[in-house]
């Protein structure tokens, strides 16, 4: 069971440069999970994912805007996107979240009339409530009796730290984008926002 707890920002007051620059930022948080997950279970290339968000930034930068081969890099992220009932572990579900986050992002920009960023958030708030979900249950069911049944309300995943920080993170990120202006310096600076604590969505270090 995955229980939602919904994050609503206005993405519909975004430019597109804007929205793709909030939710390239995002997914910088959510990218070490996939690579965690690439090392541990030994699937999928995470230097694929990595150079496609690379890629996304160099689009933004207005002064040297690259094309981008979305039907290529779509096809390519494909592979890497890993099967949740080949893994038996926790690992396989922010992996795909953040792999069909950056192939929703692709989809976005390639048909802006058809845009979906609004799933950007989504998927990565997503990661954080089940991962949360999951470590209160693990929590509840270490001090229950045996055969007690264990019930999670979405209050308890709201209130959890890890959420409160995914909802205030990408509130500051929204509030700076919507008044950023579309040029390499703020994507610099957006990019520094979200990773100034040095951790994934999840909590989990990033390593370079």
């Amino acid at each position: 069971m995955r229980l939602n707890v919904a994050i609503h920002l206005p993405y519909k007051n975004l430019s597109q440069w804007q929205q793709v620059a909030f939710c390239a930022a995002l997914l910088e948080r959510m990218l070490p999970n996939y690579q965690m997950f690439a090392e541990h279970a030994e699937f999928g290339d995470y230097k694929v994912l990595r150079n496609q968000l690379d890629l996304i930034w160099q689009w933004l930068d207005k002064n040297s805007r690259c094309k981008i081969n979305y039907d290529a890099q779509i096809a390519k992220l494909e592979e890497q996107v890993p099967d949740p009932d080949a893994f038996d572990f926790f690992g396989v579900f922010p992996a795909l979240d953040a792999a069909m986050a950056l192939m929703s992002l692709f989809q976005s920009i390639q048909d802006p009339q058809n845009s979906s960023f609004e799933n950007i958030g989504k998927l990565s708030e997503n990661s954080v409530s089940y991962y949360v979900e999951l470590s209160l249950a693990q929590e509840i069911d270490a001090k229950a009796p045996e055969g007690d049944e264990i019930i999670i309300v979405p209050e308890q995943i709201t209130e959890h730290p890890l959420m409160q920080w995914e909802i205030a993170t990408q509130q500051e990120l929204f509030d700076f984008i919507k008044t950023a202006s579309e040029n390499k310096a703020s994507c610099i600076k957006a990019k520094a926002l979200v990773l100034e604590e040095g951790l994934s969505n999840l909590g989990i270090e990033i390593s370079h």
